[in-house]
C-alpha cells in the first residue's frame, strides 16, 4: 500500500482535493474533531500521513512515505534527495526580500556589508546574498519574521509572501523576489524507479489530473 505525506496548513485542503480527483479520499483530515495523524483511504489503496509541511520531504526522503506534497520553497531550502514529479499549480506565493518602507535601502544591493537579515529560510537567504556578492548576517527566526526590522534586530527580511497584506500592515515593502513557489508532487526515488505498488501509475494519474484542471 502506498503511503502519502500530506502537509498541514495552507496546502492541505487543495492537496486532499487533488487526491479526491483520482479516487483517494483523505478528507477526514479536514474534520476538526479528527485527531488521527494516519488514515487509510476507504478504497484501501493508500495511507495518508498528516505531517508538518517542513517534515513532508523528510518522510519521503527516508521512505516512510512514497509520495508527498510540498512547497517549492521547502525543496529549495532543504534540498532533500527526492524525485520531483510535478508542479501542482496551487499554493502560489513568492519568496521576497522586504525592508521597512522608511528604510534608506530600497534595493537589496544597497544594504551595507554585514547587515542583518532575518529569515526562516536560512539557506535560500544565504544563496541569494552570495549571488549578490554581499556579505550579510542571516538571523534565523521561525515565528513572525516581520518583527526583525520592527524591533531593530535586522535591516531586512526574506520570507514567503502571498498577498503582501502582512508586510503592509507591519510597515514593510518588497524590494526583490527570489523565486515563485507552488505546491509540488515528490516521490521516494528508489520506490519510484522500481515502481513499487504501481507508484508510477498513481503519479501519472495525478499529473494527468493537474494538466486537465
Amino acid at each position: 500500500m502506498i503511503t502519502i505525506a500530506l502537509p498541514k496548513g495552507a496546502l492541505l485542503s487543495e492537496s486532499i482535493e487533488l487526491f479526491q480527483g483520482i479516487g483517494l479520499d483523505f478528507s477526514a483530515f479536514l474534520d476538526s474533531k479528527n485527531r488521527q495523524l494516519q488514515i487509510t483511504d476507504p478504497t484501501n489503496r493508500a495511507t495518508g500521513l498528516l505531517v508538518r509541511a517542513t517534515d513532508v520531504p523528510v518522510y519521503v526522503e527516508y521512505g516512510q512515505a512514497q509520495l508527498g506534497i510540498v512547497g517549492y520553497d521547502l525543496l529549495l531550502e532543504k534540498s532533500p534527495e527526492v524525485a520531483h514529479l510535478a508542479d501542482l499549480n496551487f499554493g502560489g506565493c513568492r519568496m521576497s526580500v522586504a525592508v521597512p518602507k522608511t528604510s534608506p535601502y530600497q534595493k537589496p544591493a544597497e544594504l551595507p556589508p554585514n547587515s542583518k537579515v532575518a529569515s526562516k529560510f536560512v539557506n535560500c537567504a544565504k544563496t541569494y546574498f552570495q549571488q549578490l556578492d554581499l556579505p550579510v548576517e542571516i538571523i534565523p527566526l521561525y515565528g513572525s519574521v516581520e518583527l526583525g526590522p520592527i524591533t531593530g534586530m535586522s535591516e531586512a527580511i526574506i520570507d514567503l509572501v502571498s498577498t503582501g497584506r502582512t508586510l503592509k500592515e507591519n510597515g514593510l515593502v518588497e524590494v526583490d523576489t527570489l523565486f515563485q513557489s507552488t505546491a509540488r508532487l515528490i516521490a521516494h526515488p528508489l520506490s519510484y524507479r522500481l515502481n513499487l505498488d504501481n507508484l508510477n501509475d498513481l503519479g501519472e494519474q495525478i499529473k494527468n489530473s493537474v494538466s486537465k484542471s
